[in-house]
């Protein structure tokens, strides 16, 4: 199947790419040895309609489809994946806003956020539970016209940054099935109990903010339900083959900026009266390596055309594929692009080791690769 791109997308691939050739690059090992969050990026970038792009016109967005978004988040991640994570990240939450918010939660939070001007994060994982969600423990209980929340939640993206969360949590913990008892809620991050600790020890993504949130006792009024009590698990659901798409998206660009790190430092090293790249060795692992970029970009393609409309069952099975695929092959690209630098490619004076720390993320987070599995062989059994 052909997935050749309009005149429009090709525009917005090389708007993205200039964006980030002339802002992000020249910063981006700045950003990772400091741990620095690049606000000023993410308001540059804002300015060009790349924070939350999914959302519609009427509410401040680009209104781009699946396909032009992948391509936007590959371009990020191919300037560096660290920034490309913090731009990326800034609207998250916002799908779920859009699909089940009242009109107030999108007038008055989506302007902001395509602005610039706030950032959004989506809490879900817990200490004790990632890839089963449905055994969260934060919970939320009804008192007078709103609800308490309590809970711990950890790996969340912008957590200390971000001034809304989509914060999901058990409201019937006696539900049977247990994820039949979850619901979403619109969350303020400067409600008193609202707490957060940055996570700053990570292999990777320095520039992009990770938290551990404490929910103690906060307070939310019953309007900032997001969608219909008990319904949030399946609210959820709606959003995962498009965030594991997005996220094969992210290790296409990752890998991308691998191996265009290798075929610059292999035109340019010399060792033994020529350059490296007319050895053979290095020839067919760059090789091999353009061979797997091209194929996850493919499947990732393949993935957005099909997440754009219903997500039926071939849509779960191909974004699965595509992040699984996309992301177990970025970690051998950039593996290899450490390997055509030598010596060079393990110092910090080249890109390679920073693509080699930050693609790993791809195979963990929106699912591991062993859950990508499992879902993909439920559908092909």
């Amino acid at each position: 199947m052909s997935f050749e791109l309009s005149a429009e997308q090709e525009a917005i691939r090389g708007a993205v790419r200039e964006f980030a050739e002339a802002e992000i690059e020249p910063v981006a090992r700045e950003h990772d040895e400091r741990g620095e969050y690049p606000e000023g990026l993410r308001r540059k970038a804002a300015e060009l309609d790349l924070v939350a792009p999914h959302v519609p016109v009427e509410y401040g967005g680009a209104g781009m489809d699946m396909l032009s978004r992948c391509i936007v988040t590959e371009e990020l991640w191919r300037g560096d994946p660290g920034i490309g994570s913090a731009i990326g990240s800034a609207g998250f939450g916002t799908s779920m806003l859009l699909e089940y918010g009242d009109e107030w939660m999108k007038e008055e939070w989506l302007p902001r956020i395509t602005a610039g001007d706030s950032v959004s994060c989506s809490c879900i994982s817990e200490p004790a539970h990632g890839s089963n969600v449905a055994g969260m423990e934060t919970h939320a209980e009804r008192d007078g016209d709103g609800y308490v929340l309590n809970g711990n939640k950890m790996w969340i993206t912008n957590g200390t940054v971000a001034d809304i969360a989509v914060v999901m949590a058990k409201t019937d913990p006696a539900a049977e099935p247990a994820h039949k008892g979850i619901t979403a809620f619109l969350v303020p991050t400067d409600r008193e109990g609202f707490r957060t600790t940055e996570i700053d020890n990570k292999l990777g993504i320095h520039a992009s903010d990770l938290a551990e949130v404490v929910i103690d006792d906060v307070r939310v009024p019953e309007e900032n339900v997001i969608g219909e009590p008990n319904e949030g698990f399946y609210q959820l659901m709606d959003f995962f083959a498009s965030g594991r798409t997005s996220v094969a998206a992210q290790a296409v660009g990752a890998a991308q900026g691998a191996l265009d790190a290798a075929v610059e430092y292999a035109n340019e090293r010399e060792q033994f009266g020529q350059k490296i790249g007319e050895f053979q060795a290095i020839e067919h692992k760059v090789a091999e390596m353009a061979t797997s970029v091209e194929a996850a970009r493919s499947l990732t393609y393949r993935a957005a055309s099909h997440v754009e409309g219903e997500t039926d069952d071939t849509a779960v099975k191909l974004a699965s594929m595509a992040k699984l695929f996309a992301s177990e092959h970025a970690v051998d690209v950039a593996d290899e692009s450490v390997q055509v630098h030598g010596g060079a490619g393990y110092v910090t004076d080249h890109p390679a080791e920073r693509y080699y720390r930050d693609a790993r993320i791809t195979k963990i987070y929106e699912g591991t690769s062993e859950i990508q599995k499992n879902i993909i062989s439920d559908r092909v059994l």
